[in-house]
């Protein structure tokens, strides 16, 4: 019964004038993201955060929200008519998609994207909906003892998830924690790495350190690449896929969903790996496995169901516990600081108009999605006609607008294009930043739990493996560190990111 009067209560908050526009606007603006190659969700919510001020927190979150899911439907537009992954997720849609355009079937292939997405983020809404109450009132037993150690495997799994080294990862890890800590400390007034400048004391600002690394510096990046895109059919035929197709992709949707559902809720499992699995087990279940890659249907049916449900049960995590799974999500715990609202598991019951309007908006989201995607492909063709040239000056306007706005101070634009700089360099060197930000943001509530685990205990630090379920957390963290730094463990997931 709980279920259903907190489902009422979302949409409730969902179905309002204001949130639905709000959504109808994040959707829109998330495909359009997804359709141009370079541009992705993370870029565009960091550089949006800024924006979000003015808004109430729901209103914000259903927006920032939409804007993730519905890059995963434009994402597929790209990859379908170009060969081109408008987004990470979308590299595999490429694969059979592609080939299923350059055949005359691109309507079928946009069509049966868009179905999968929709049918997944349905299946992914009622997931998180049965699964926030009992992990909520599971995570309201936690003691900061416990939360400590959930942070620390939270940070440990980012690192073993993440692509490329895993010491470069740790080493973004603990740059992000250091970075955490500048500022005045509040229990001791002392001031720590602010090196005299007074714009220091409160801390280093997340949102001009979000835009610069995530927004500028990946923008900037993308401006070395080929801006050439060629569309394979200006005009993608019929819409309607045949009752054939829809059979032979069903299987295909339900067994993405079962893997997008479970590898979303994975700390730091990224936008890759759900489609990826998806497309590997359809070719381990397929009666010919040689199909795929020559336009096999359930190549773009699997993947794209892994890729929108996996972007959605990563909201788990984060309105569950308050541990962003992913680098978008930390996005969201800082626009969640940003509005005043502490992240942790008291989340649920201090905001549930939030949290269940923010649940009940992806239902309806994905629902504006279907409705408007399909009629407007030809919108979406002309936006791939866009130089990226000419977006470029206007993104970096609106940067510096959104910086300056947070608190009318020229530091946080100097702020954001120094991080421009650094995020550039990471790019350049094969960093990935994502860790850093988990870092910067998880960094002082793993500091605040850390100092209220040792009150509590008296300056016992065995309290950590007493406490019976801070004790079984801690255990994971040490398999995975075993795992990561185990020379054949480690081959077979460099292996294994390499495909």
């Amino acid at each position: 019964m709980e279920l259903f009067d907190s489902l009422f209560l979302g949409l409730q908050v969902a179905v309002e004038p204001q949130n639905l526009l709000y959504c109808l606007f994040g959707v829109l603006i998330g495909t359009a993201i997804g359709v141009l190659p370079g541009i992705g969700p993370i870029p565009t919510v960091a550089l949006l955060l800024p924006f979000t001020f003015g808004l109430e927190p729901a209103t914000a979150f259903i927006m920032l929200a939409g804007i993730f899911y519905g890059a995963q439907y434009g994402g597929s537009t790209t990859a379908i008519l170009v060969n081109v992954p408008g987004e990470t997720s979308s590299v595999v849609t490429c694969i059979d998609g592609h080939q299923m355009a350059k055949k005359g079937r691109a309507g079928h292939a946009l069509a049966i994207a868009a179905i999968s997405s929709f049918f997944a983020g349905t299946v992914a809404t009622i997931v998180i909906a049965l699964l926030a109450i009992p992990l909520a009132a599971l995570a309201l037993k936690f003691t900061a003892v416990e939360y400590f150690s959930l942070l620390v495997l939270g940070l440990i799994a980012a690192v073993v998830l993440a692509h490329g080294s895993v010491a470069k990862a740790l080493a973004m890890i603990v740059l992000g924690l250091i970075l955490g800590i500048v500022g005045i400390d509040v229990s001791s007034g002392a001031s720590r790495m602010t090196f005299g400048i007074p714009n220091l004391a409160d801390g280093l600002d997340f949102v001009p350190v979000a835009m610069g690394l995530f927004g500028l510096g990946e923008i900037i990046a993308n401006l070395e690449r080929p801006a050439e895109r060629r569309v394979v059919a200006q005009k993608v035929g019929s819409l309607m896929p045949s009752g054939p197709d829809l059979r032979q992709a069903f299987p295909a949707m339900v067994r993405g969903t079962a893997i997008g559902s479970f590898l979303g809720v994975l700390p730091g499992g990224g936008a890759a790996l759900p489609p990826f699995t998806a497309y590997a087990l359809e070719k381990k279940f397929a009666k010919d496995p040689s199909r795929f890659g020559h336009g096999a249907i359930e190549g773009v049916a699997g993947p794209e169901a892994a890729n929108n449900a996996g972007a959605q049960t990563s909201f788990i995590p984060l309105l569950t516990l308050g541990i962003p799974s992913n680098a978008l999500m930390a996005l969201m715990i800082g626009a969640l600081m940003m509005h005043g609202i502490q992240p942790g598991p008291q989340i649920m019951t201090e905001q549930p108009a939030l949290v269940w309007g923010l649940i009940a908006s992806m239902w309806t989201g994905n629902l504006m999605l279907l409705v408007i995607n399909l009629p407007m492909i030809g919108v979406w063709i002309a936006m791939l006609k866009i130089p990226y040239r000419l977006m470029f000056p206007a993104i970096v306007l609106f940067c510096c607008i959104g910086a300056y706005g947070i608190s009318n101070s020229m530091f946080n634009v100097w702020l954001m294009l120094g991080c421009a700089a650094i995020g550039y360099f990471f790019i350049k060197v094969g960093v990935e930043p994502a860790p850093l930000l988990l870092g910067l943001v998880l960094g002082p509530q793993l500091e605040e739990n850390f100092r209220r685990a040792m009150l509590l205990a008296d300056g016992d630090v065995t309290v950590f493996v007493t406490s019976p379920i801070s004790a079984a957390i801690l255990a994971i963290v040490a398999l995975l560190l075993i795992a990561m730094f185990s020379p054949k463990i480690a081959r077979k997931r460099e292996e294994a990111l390499v495909e």
